[in-house]
């Protein structure tokens, strides 16, 4: 004969196998794929560091043959790396560095081509916007001025707003060579505005300026007299 506590046993089993049959599958399919996110997310991530732990292996040649200057291997290092690896930090890296020295050894052509890759494959804005600014820089040399300002255009678009006192001082480089000095001067202002006194740097522009007679100090101690002088 069956006890209270025999009956109220069964009772619970029969719930409970009632709440199975209703809810069972989507439980199971609930866990299922909470695992099989979680394993993801965990090969993605040992994926990453095997990725990084490879491109830094090949980061590290390219370095070693670019102390050597040797562009010929420079460039192949870089082709393997960017092959193999162009999302990873690194790739961005040896861009840059690939592009430097190429431009030492006057491999400009080879740097630009380097630089145009980066500029519009690297994962991150700095490294584009670098790499924008360095491509002007080159054309700049090669006195194709116009390239040079789309180069710079190119850079004030990205979101990396730490290097728009940067890109203003290069763009008075490029109106500067074309001969536009009021265009030049607006230009270094602005970096000059938006540099922090402290930075060495700020001199550079500061030179610029004084070298078309319009040195910042002058311009503000010309200020304070006029100033004064009203009073």
């Amino acid at each position: 004969m069956a006890t209270p506590l025999d009956l109220q046993e069964q009772e619970q089993i029969d719930q409970l196998k009632a709440f199975w049959n209703q809810y069972g599958n989507l439980i199971t399919w609930t866990l299922t794929l909470a695992l099989a996110g979680f394993a993801a997310w965990n090969g993605w991530n040992w994926w990453q560091r095997e990725q990084s732990v490879k491109a830094g292996a090949l980061y590290d040649e390219l370095d070693r043959v670019a102390q050597a200057g040797d562009t010929e291997r420079v460039a192949r290092a870089f082709a393997d790396l960017k092959e193999r690896f162009p999302r990873t930090l690194q790739a961005q890296q040896g861009a840059l560095l690939a592009a430097r020295v190429q431009a030492e050894k006057g491999q400009s052509d080879a740097a630009l081509a380097v630089l145009a890759w980066a500029a519009e494959d690297a994962s991150e804005d700095e490294y584009r916007t670098i790499a924008h600014l360095r491509a002007a820089g080159l054309l700049i040399d090669k006195k194709q001025y116009d390239e040079a300002l789309k180069q710079l255009d190119s850079a004030q678009q990205g979101k990396a707003r730490e290097f728009d006192a940067l890109i203003a001082d290069r763009r008075g480089d490029v109106l500067a060579a074309q001969g536009k000095a009021a265009d030049a001067v607006a230009a270094y202002k602005k970096a000059w505005d938006a540099m922090d006194s402290k930075l060495e740097y700020r001199r550079l522009v500061d030179a610029k300026l004084t070298a078309l007679g319009a040195a910042p100090e002058a311009g503000a101690s010309a200020a304070g007299t006029s100033g004064g002088a009203a009073k």
